[in-house]
């Protein structure tokens, strides 16, 4: 499949300090690419360059063959955006609105009911069209955002924290209609919540301190995420042939006199098993370790 954005070396730096430094990856014409990172991470930043809202400090972003800098309304056509929050006007109605949007993104007059009426079938706000925006529910106002982010049939959608604030339930349903645009269109989904690109992305870009730091499939990134290394802290640690004898435990070694490295199976979960080693031995002062992790015990996962 073919390439929908290039991204190339892209450099951006706010007064002294860089937000993102030396990015690169592409995007395919259609699927759901995550952009994972914590809060300052830089994910805002290369979407607010992707989109033509700030100029990169150094390197290139190209939509389908045009470059965001030197073709800015050629590369803005092809794309629509959802940031984390929604550009809506609570005071007009869902109709007023996504009529507003399509005029925005110039399309033809003669066209434009019919575009705002697809859409709103699409996302699932054909009966709110004469509600109010400000009276609608969570869920349905961030309808109504991807809304205008795909009336105009974007060849990418780009979308910021787009369940951010919602139920369980209105969750699933915006990330079923993500999917559905996914079949037609290239997704760019930012988060910092690890389960929303687990749950929906073929492909993860993970950007830490402005540099990206993993570029794979879903299989390649959980098995990133899912070490065979656990530290384990506490005042008085068992010995190594008490915790070589829980299932799962590989090896042992201690790091310090408070510390001890556990190598694991694979996918080995035995946190239960050392909080009641822990609880039975006594290994240490529990009221002083509570306030370290779960149930008393710091645990840090490592690679």
């Amino acid at each position: 499949m073919e390439n929908i954005v290039t991204i190339d070396n892209l450099s951006h730096r706010y007064s002294k300090d860089w937000a993102v430094r030396d990015v690169s990856f592409n995007i395919k014409k259609r699927g759901i690419v995550g952009l994972l990172g914590s809060n300052g991470a830089g994910k805002s930043t290369i979407m607010n360059i992707l989109c033509g809202i700030i100029a990169p400090t150094r390197g290139h972003v190209t939509i389908q063959e045009h470059d965001i800098k030197k073709s800015p309304i050629a590369a803005k056509k092809l794309l629509g955006f959802l940031p984390q929050k929604a550009p809506l006007y609570l005071d007009l109605t869902v109709d007023e609105y996504l009529f507003h949007c399509a005029r925005l993104r110039q399309i033809p007059k003669e066209s434009i009911k019919a575009s705002v009426e697809n859409v709103k079938e699409y996302c699932g706000v054909k009966e709110y069209g004469k509600r109010l925006i400000g009276n609608l529910s969570g869920g349905y106002q961030q309808r109504v955002g991807i809304a205008q982010a795909i009336i105009h049939q974007p060849k990418l959608v780009v979308l910021d924290e787009p369940t951010n604030g919602l139920d369980p339930v209105q969750i699933t349903e915006v990330r079923s209609l993500i999917q559905d645009i996914s079949k037609d269109s290239a997704v760019l989904l930012s988060t910092h919540i690890l389960s929303e690109v687990q749950a929906m992305c073929e492909r993860i870009i993970m950007i830490e301190k402005g540099k990206m730091v993993f570029s794979g499939n879903l299989s390649a990134f959980n098995n990133l995420i899912k070490p065979n290394t656990l530290i384990l802290q506490m005042n008085n640690p068992p010995s190594i042939d008490q915790l070589e004898s829980i299932e799962g435990i590989k090896s042992a070694s201690m790091s310090n006199q408070k510390s001890v490295k556990l190598n694991l199976e694979n996918g080995a979960e035995i946190a239960k098993e050392l909080i009641e080693l822990g609880v039975q031995k006594k290994m240490g002062d529990y009221r002083t370790l509570q306030r370290k992790g779960v149930a008393g015990y710091n645990f840090c996962k490592t690679v």
